[in-house]
């Protein structure tokens, strides 16, 4: 089998020809007119946010992480799907609320905010993610030159981290967010500066497919917020405990039992709401929401042999999509699923490498996989594309021209 079972789940093969929203590729691929391209299916990102939600308690509010796919046309179409934007940069504010998204639902994390990035969430009327004691201290300044009170949260760094995370962002030292344990003493200075206390925002670790540990970690993220609001200057309203859904990229890999996620919400969700009844829980996803959605598309340049070896020469590459060339955080690099979408079942099979155009040995979208046997004009589909593609890339690197992105 030339990629994971995980396409023919996604999208459906007719005349041997991947389909994406009823289009065969080949078409679709005329339709826009170029390659390389990112191909963003609606309804796939639809279904899947709607059966998030019929699993979640109704209590948790859904956020979408506008970092996970900033394409303004997907964000837009978003809007109405989630209970609000979550953004890591003024770029990305300008995205969530020209999409529409009211304010109040609106949130900005990111540690090493500047001042102009400050005044503008403010000045929209944001909730900020505070990440320092500096970082409140010059909110609070920004806030009374503005005449405005910010709203603010504290982002908290745990003692604890999300076990089987792909990556931690919580736990031990870290650049995000404030140490728990110097959290009581910024929340009674917060009083004396003029913030609105909102709540507090726990994200200790992405691309998990343990419902285990997730579970684990949204347990201890409410327990301990419901011990730091004891020193917070007003009842705690929102408490965001992230994400960190994973989904499977890799063979072996399972998909995260959602169900099993769900229950554990459930009793957090109940245990909130005993104790702090007026907090609403906020759940942030960007990757579980878009990403199995998504594919990029490049064309076969060029076959090419080299000691016994095929290499599949395409005008794509790791300056589009860094994360399939296993350069965005893998330890030992592994394929994503990876087919010749023009040529999904029928035909010869053989052991190819993908590369790209880019005069790098980094330069590898799928080393020595299954694959039909590609001409010169056929087409290589990446799937599992939807998330951190193009805006995680190296785009200008060495000069090619950027993909072009469509929704569908």
């Amino acid at each position: 089998m030339n990629a994971t079972h995980a396409e023919l789940r996604q999208f459906p093969v007719q005349d041997d020809c991947l389909q994406i929203a009823g289009i065969a590729l080949t078409r679709l691929a005329e339709r826009v007119g170029q390659t390389p391209f990112y191909a963003y299916e609606r309804k796939h990102i639809q279904s899947r946010v709607a059966a998030l939600r019929q699993m979640l308690p109704a209590r948790v509010h859904v956020h979408y992480a506008i970092k996970a796919n900033p394409m303004p046309a997907l964000v837009q179409m978003m809007a109405p799907l989630v209970d609000g934007f979550d953004v890591a940069s003024s770029g990305e504010l300008k995205t969530a609320l020209d999409a529409g998204m009211a304010p109040s639902h609106i949130s900005f994390a990111g540690p090493g905010k500047r001042d102009t990035e400050l005044r503008s969430a403010v000045a929209a009327g944001v909730l900020l993610h505070l990440e320092s004691e500096q970082e409140m201290e010059r909110a609070a300044h920004i806030g009374e030159a503005l005449g405005m009170t910010p709203r603010a949260a504290i982002r908290v760094n745990p003692e604890f981290e999300l076990k089987h995370a792909g990556m931690k962002m919580g736990g031990g030292a870290r650049q995000f967010g404030v140490d728990a344990q110097r959290v009581p003493a910024m929340l009674r200075k917060m009083a004396s500066l003029g913030l609105d206390f909102q709540g507090f925002h726990l994200f200790c670790g992405a691309q998990n497919l343990s419902a285990s540990a997730i579970c684990e970690a949204q347990r201890l993220c409410v327990q301990l917020s419901l011990q730091l609001a004891e020193c917070a200057p007003s009842p705690m309203r929102m408490l965001n405990i992230g994400g960190g859904f994973g989904v499977p990229y890799f063979p072996g890999e399972r998909a995260l039992d959602l169900a099993a996620v769900a229950e554990g919400l459930h009793t957090a969700a109940q245990l909130l709401c005993s104790t702090s009844p007026q907090t609403q829980l906020v759940l942030e996803l960007g990757r579980y929401l878009v990403a199995e959605g998504g594919i990029y598309v490049c064309r076969v340049q060029e076959r090419k042999f080299s000691h016994g070896q095929v290499f599949l020469i395409t005008d794509g590459g790791l300056h589009h999509h860094l994360a399939a060339s296993g350069n965005f955080g893998q330890v030992l690099r592994k394929n994503y699923p990876v087919a010749i979408g023009n040529r999904m079942r029928a035909g010869p099979r053989e052991m190819a490498t993908v590369v790209g155009p880019l005069c790098t040995p980094l330069d590898v979208l799928a080393e020595h996989i299954e694959l039909a046997r590609a001409m010169p004009g056929d087409l290589v589909v990446v799937f599992q594309s939807g998330a951190y593609g193009l805006t995680a890339s190296p785009i200008a690197f060495l000069g090619h021209p950027p993909p072009l992105e469509v929704l569908v």
